[in-house]
């Protein structure tokens, strides 16, 4: 007799449907804390660093990295459907420009004569 719960599937394995629908939740879960972890470490570094330039870096990289990885878990609870294919439109477009803005910002401070803050001497600490 046939059981569906118990069918064989190629992306399964020999796994029930129940203990696949698990580790995606336990995927997407692990991205969104990353994701969100990142961004908020970002966001700190936007307010701790110096001067614009360690703050576009902080900030760049973060918000890249961190919102990719959200994205990444949505993908994950989102199957392959029609959201799925937008997510993957929306990351290469953050992909693309978060990086380009950081620069652009950073190329538009230099021209205007924002000067780098010069590297501290180790032990000395610098009130922000």
């Amino acid at each position: 007799m046939f059981e569906p719960d118990k069918a064989w599937h190629p992306t399964m394995g020999n796994r029930a449907p129940h203990q696949v629908a698990k580790m995606v939740d336990v995927i997407t879960w692990v991205m969104l804390v990353l994701g969100s972890g990142l961004v908020l470490v970002g966001g700190i570094g936007i307010l701790r660093m110096p001067d614009v330039y360690t703050r576009l870096h902080a900030g760049g990289i973060t918000d890249t990295l961190g919102a990719g990885l959200i994205l990444v878990g949505l993908m994950t609870q989102s199957g392959w459907g029609g959201a799925t294919i937008k997510l993957c439109l929306i990351l290469a477009f953050l992909f693309f420009t978060n990086p380009t803005a950081s620069h652009l910002l950073a190329r538009t401070a230099l021209k205007f004569g924002v000067k780098p803050q010069p590297e501290s001497k180790k032990g000395s600490s610098s009130k922000v």
